[in-house]
């Protein structure tokens, strides 16, 4: 076949692949909050917690930050305390700080209009080249196509071709459907999101398979990093006042941190207790005030020099087992005692908020009424 005849088969297989991918989407779509309405501020906001987020840890949180902060103008007159509070448990929270800074703009200097352009959305406070064509083809309908990490993966074992780049983007462009560019960016990112996986792609029930040219892994894929494993260990001190309000001993970051600036979190052990250190009950006596412990859930140990609680974490490729133990923070902690029905309005680490919640100190999302 030469090119002249090779074009042509291309162009049909484009369009086939436009075609049934969109039949596909409109049947098999996910049920999503954020699909309810191409309103920008719920598009945008739904975008910024999908970066590096689960889709499923993204829904509660979603809800939530619109209960809060129900349109761009309420967000912007926020405190960033309360920003960061609603965000926390999401992780990377530099993407709260510039979602704020974005709605301050867009408020104050553009009426509370976004732009309607990916070229314009730029221009935002933390929107990038990917959100700003989400946010464009979807809540807009400007025909330009997008690429995060499910469209290369999807590319790539379509055209049967290691892209890299530049690449993506122009190959993204060139299947893009032009008359329906926001359902079609979102039917090629669920696809790759629940067919076409990093590992066992579900070939058999693509709806695009006869046209792709690689039917599974591409030859010669990289290998994902490997996990690196740390183990932690936190000072967990609850207590309850004379007038029965429980309080926790929490830190907070320091504004200069890397990660996390001003998050609040448990005070960190450097030295964890070891089995002939000092009882927990003297511990406790010694520093002063009335402690309480909850009763120890599924999984979580009982007392002694065994921690009281163990659970694991992960950031990035860091695989974390974290010890929590029933003791003070160590001598000269710079610290506060948080009283427990203030602990939803301040900012907690996404680790911190998940050791309070299975100590069963603050409630599950599943268990609020």
């Amino acid at each position: 076949m030469n090119s002249q005849e090779a074009k042509p088969q291309a162009a049909i297989r484009e369009q086939s692949l436009r075609k049934q991918l969109l039949a596909w989407y409109d049947e098999h779509a996910r049920d999503l909050p954020w699909r309810e309405s191409h309103d920008p501020y719920r598009v945008w906001l739904s975008e910024i917690m999908l970066q590096q987020t689960r889709v499923a840890a993204v829904i509660a949180h979603y809800h939530e930050f619109l209960r809060r902060f129900p349109t761009v103008e309420k967000l912007a007159r926020a405190r960033e305390s309360s920003v960061l509070a609603a965000w926390s448990g999401l992780g990377y929270y530099r993407r709260a700080r510039m979602l704020h800074a974005a709605a301050k703009v867009v408020a104050r200097e553009r009426g509370g209009k976004f732009p309607k352009t990916a070229e314009g959305l730029r221009e935002l406070p933390g929107i990038g080249r990917y959100t700003a064509a989400a946010i464009a083809s979807i809540a807009f309908g400007e025909p330009i196509a997008v690429v995060d990490g499910n469209v290369e993966r999807v590319l790539q074992r379509f055209s049967g071709r290691r892209l890299a780049g530049e690449e993506f983007w122009v190959e993204a462009e060139a299947l893009l459907d032009r008359a329906r560019p926001g359902d079609f960016n979102q039917a090629l990112m669920e696809l790759g999101a629940s067919v076409c996986t990093p590992r066992s792609p579900a070939c058999l029930t693509c709806p695009v398979v006869e046209l792709c040219a690689t039917r599974g892994e591409l030859a010669g894929a990289t290998k994902a990093p490997r996990q690196k494993k740390r183990e932690i260990h936190y000072a967990l001190d609850h207590r309850v006042d004379r007038s029965h309000e429980g309080k926790v001993f929490l830190v907070q970051r320091p504004s200069d941190s890397r990660l996390m600036a001003r998050m609040w979190e448990l005070p960190e052990l450097a030295n964890p207790p070891r089995p002939h250190s000092l009882s927990f009950r003297r511990v406790a006596k010694r520093a002063g005030g009335t402690r309480f412990f909850p009763a120890p859930t599924s999984g979580v140990q009982g007392p002694g020099p065994s921690p009281y609680l163990t659970l694991k974490h992960s950031i990035t490729i860091t695989d974390y087992t974290v010890q929590v133990w029933r003791v003070p923070a160590p001598p000269h902690t710079t610290g506060k005692w948080i009283p427990l029905k203030s602990l939803s309005r301040i900012a907690l680490t996404g680790l911190t908020r998940k050791i309070l919640q299975k100590a069963e100190i603050i409630a599950r999302p599943d268990r609020q009424v």
